[in-house]
């Protein structure tokens, strides 16, 4: 209950920021732009200490350890893969186009007899 209740506060500092954006319609931009921060930030170090907060926190932490167990790729292999890449796409550029006119001329010339001159 705790928690819903600091949930429920947090989402009325977000809006308290975003409404104090507009009641400074006549102040400088910053000064909106920092009441809309001002709230986002308090919603969040509220937020930041429920339950939930903390799942995520340790969410978090547990994704920043797997990313470290990855195996990157070197620069070489990045390259080698995009450029097999790209040379797929063009070859597949090249064989869409080629049965694109064939299909085009089958139709049109040989079914149809639509000649284009």
């Amino acid at each position: 209950m705790a928690d819903n209740i600091k949930f429920a506060l947090a989402m009325l500092f977000v809006v308290a920021g975003l409404v104090g954006f507009y009641m400074l319609a006549d102040q400088a931009l910053v000064f909106r732009v920092l009441a809309v921060l001002a709230g986002v930030a308090a919603g969040v170090a509220l937020a930041w200490n429920t339950a939930p907060g903390e799942r995520f926190k340790d969410f978090g932490g547990e994704a920043i350890k797997e990313t470290r167990k990855v195996a990157w790729p070197t620069r070489k292999e990045s390259l080698q893969t995009t450029g097999i890449v790209f040379a797929f796409v063009v070859v597949m550029a090249i064989f869409l186009y080629v049965t694109d006119k064939s299909l085009e001329w089958v139709l049109y010339d040989l079914i149809l007899g639509w000649k284009r001159s």
